[in-house]
């Protein structure tokens, strides 16, 4: 239950309260222990230093880390002292970002099957020298791939329903599909559309 409450997202943001990553429980506490970073308190924007959050009595529905000396309660955003510029990052290629760029979708028929029922397919076809990028690569109902085969969608007469590119980062990636209601106060709707992993 601790490793579980410690490895829970943190919204990290910068000293102007951009959001530029998510950090886990654990590692948003090392940074408050160490003075690089405030824990802020989403229901009234109070930052707090270690010392100060130590004293702060969790409410009997909110999660907590338990010692032997106190009950500390679990940050959900955290503001650094020193950072003020916004990290400009990429979202990894790799076949479970794929399938969340692509909303689990076919990108030639729209249907959504489940993930077992969807494959990657190389647009530029990797025998005519396509590689695996996020611009080449679409996820694919299994009829759909069959149907277009070895062959690009011009070819097959097969229309993609929108363009391959690579998603923008967006500090929610790191998230893994974990929703902390908070954190709205600090980010707009928009970051909460896609989710994909760093």
């Amino acid at each position: 239950m601790v490793a579980a409450v410690l490895d829970r997202p943190t919204l990290v943001l910068n000293r102007n309260w951009q959001p530029v990553g998510v950090a886990t429980v654990a590692r948003a506490l090392v940074k408050v222990f160490s003075e690089n970073a405030r824990i802020v308190d989403p229901a009234n924007y109070q930052t707090y230093d270690w010392s100060d959050w130590a004293e702060v009595m969790p409410e009997d529905d909110e999660l907590v880390i338990r010692t032997s000396q106190l009950r500390l309660r679990v940050p959900e955003v955290i503001t650094l002292v020193q950072y003020d510029r916004v990290p400009v990052n990429a979202v990894t290629f790799s076949r479970r970002n794929v399938f969340k760029r692509d909303r689990y979708a076919c990108q030639y028929c729209g249907c959504q099957p489940g993930s077992n029922e969807l494959t990657i397919d190389h647009v530029l076809p990797r025998s005519q020298g396509g590689g695996s990028s996020w611009t080449n690569c679409v996820l694919a109902c299994v009829e759909c791939n069959s149907r277009k085969a070895d062959r690009t969608p011009e070819e097959a007469r097969m229309l993609l329903r929108k363009e391959p590119v690579r998603p923008q980062w967006k500090p929610l990636y790191a998230t893994h599909g974990q929703r902390i209601d908070s954190w709205s106060k600090f980010i707009s709707e928009a970051y909460w559309n896609v989710e994909l992993e760093e």
